[in-house]
């Protein structure tokens, strides 16, 4: 199992989110994040906005997939949200280690 962290632009996490409600996902999380990366130089856009001198809004969906489907998944999400600009995102590959304890907190167990 790995885990697929996606960092993407806010207007285009939904429809990420939905793709993997239909793909092959065990789990996901998403989180409103704020980045600071190579698309610095283009702040200057934002130079009437709280932006100017912080980080730019983004969002990161943390995804749980078999091995077998993690090129899928990069190749979707890739596709849904390249525009072929700056700042369109990072896609991250991790190995997900065996957990010694998972509790469902909802059951108890």
């Amino acid at each position: 199992m790995k885990q697929v962290v996606a960092i993407v632009k806010p207007y285009l996490a939904e429809k990420v989110v939905d793709a993997m409600r239909r793909g092959p996902v065990e789990a996901f999380t998403v989180r409103e994040v704020k980045g600071y990366g190579r698309q610095k130089d283009h702040l200057q856009q934002y130079a009437e906005t709280e932006y100017a001198l912080a980080f730019l809004p983004k969002v990161e969906i943390s995804l749980w997939v078999d091995d077998a489907r993690v090129g899928e998944i990069v190749d979707r999400v890739t596709e849904i949200c390249r525009t072929g600009r700056l700042g369109d995102g990072k896609i991250f590959v991790m190995p997900v280690q065996r957990f010694e304890q998972v509790i469902d907190i909802g059951a108890g167990t």
